[in-house]
């Protein structure tokens, strides 16, 4: 049986490996991850990189469609309170179209329509956040103001562009629809029509012409609104899918970093027991060598 002459370096290389392997021990039990650093699993810390970025870009998309949801529902409450007002206005110009009204009268009701007219421009200048939902993708100022040298006394100051939104790794959609669209679309301008019918309730004539413009314009804005309900349940199906995709990453990060703490605290008991042991022997061979040096 061979015996080392020189044991001392391999008991302190013994010592060094020991001390890490409690350092490691303690550092997962502390921090609740055995993967810290890329040396303590390569493999698993080159997954562990692509999951935090695709986590990062996760957080991204669910923040913007957190945003556009909003949006989206208070654009959809504003047409539905247009569609209100729209009712209201066709059934004043009914009213008024039945010949029993005075002159006094007409001029009241012709007063209640632009008080609807003045509603329909604030609800087009409705604003999300500071910013206009009906300008298009200009967003400094108000799309609809008030111009007498327009036939329906309101101007349109958006542009036709449409804001898109990215909600997924190639995934956009249309974040809204301008008001060019909306409310003064060629041949369904909702304030042109409130115009015509206040200018037939003025004149007592027309009315059937008004009327049916009124009504044109009260269907197509229905129409238009069904883009709002469709957006916002694709915003939350994908709100679904990238809530599960969030979990799946956390439950792929735990089962590949997380520290198994039975195992962990097993190591640490092992390590400061070898520790102990390489520090015994190294005492004993300390010793060892000052007898022989005394002799």
């Amino acid at each position: 049986m061979r015996v080392n002459p020189t044991p001392m370096p391999d008991l302190l290389a013994a010592l060094s490996r020991t001390r890490r392997d409690t350092q490691q021990a303690l550092l997962e039990l502390s921090s609740g991850r055995r993967v810290n650093q890329p040396s303590d699993d390569p493999a698993a810390a080159a997954v562990l990189v692509q999951n935090h970025d695709q986590t990062i870009f996760t957080a991204r998309y669910l923040q913007s469609l957190s945003s556009i949801q909003g949006q989206f529902q208070t654009a959809d409450a504003a047409l539905s309170s247009v569609i209100v007002a729209l009712t209201r206005a066709l059934s004043l110009g009914v009213e008024g179209a039945n010949g029993t009204l005075s002159d006094t009268d007409r001029a009241a009701v012709a007063g209640e329509l632009q008080g609807v007219q003045d509603q329909l421009v604030s609800l087009a200048n409705t604003s999300f956040q500071g910013r206009p939902l009906f300008a298009g993708t200009l967003t400094n100022s108000s799309p609809f103001v008030a111009d007498n040298t327009s036939p329906s006394g309101v101007r349109y100051d958006g542009n036709d562009a449409v804001n898109t939104v990215q909600i997924g790794d190639g995934y956009q959609i249309a974040a809204n629809k301008p008001g060019s669209q909306l409310f003064v679309a060629p041949g369904h301008d909702v304030f042109l029509a409130m115009s015509g019918l206040i200018q037939a309730m003025q004149s007592n004539s027309g009315f059937d012409a008004a009327i049916t413009a009124l009504r044109d314009a009260f269907d197509y804005i229905s129409g238009q609104r069904v883009f709002y309900g469709n957006t916002m349940n694709q915003a939350l199906a994908q709100t679904n899918s990238l809530g599960n995709v969030k979990l799946q990453l956390s439950q792929q990060e735990n089962t590949l970093a997380s520290t198994d703490f039975e195992d962990a605290a097993s190591r640490l008991v092992n390590s400061q027991a070898a520790t102990n042991s390489t520090l015994a022997a190294i005492g004993r061979i300390s010793q060892l060598s000052l007898f022989d040096y005394l002799k």
